[in-house]
């Protein structure tokens, strides 16, 4: 069964977030790292880059497939997390951790609203 942390609000293309200060924390679920299988390259979005909730912003490459990872709010992209460069595993072996995408800061905080609660999530993958 995926991990499922329930701190975390989840958009229903396996996205995670997580609101720190000002700014969303995004990454893919345990969920998605599981069925891609070895995440081999991940191309983020550029900083400073805005997006809008539900735009393909990102690409994660495993040995299975190629898939687009998509903005669960909009906002400019602020950071993101070059160590994925280097090893992109990382969010194999930590998507809620060292695995995260990158850091937006949202510019619409209601879309937040929208996103699905750990129990809605797990739900949606047949976890709950």
């Amino acid at each position: 069964m995926a991990n499922v942390p329930a701190e975390l609000k989840y958009a229903k293309s396996h996205e995670w977030v997580q609101v720190s200060g000002d700014l969303a924390i995004v990454g893919i679920t345990d969920h998605a790292q599981h069925e891609l299988t070895d995440i081999v390259f991940v191309e983020l979005p550029a900083v400073g880059r805005t997006l809008a909730a539900g735009e393909a912003c990102a690409v994660v490459e495993s040995v299975k497939t190629a898939s687009d990872i998509y903005a669960p709010v909009s906002g400019e992209v602020v950071e993101v997390n070059s160590a994925l460069g280097d090893d992109p595993g990382l969010v194999n072996r930590e998507p809620f951790g060292a695995g995260w995408f990158f850091k937006i800061k949202p510019t619409q905080p209601a879309e937040m609203d929208a996103l699905l609660t750990a129990a809605q999530y797990a739900a949606q993958i047949g976890g709950a």
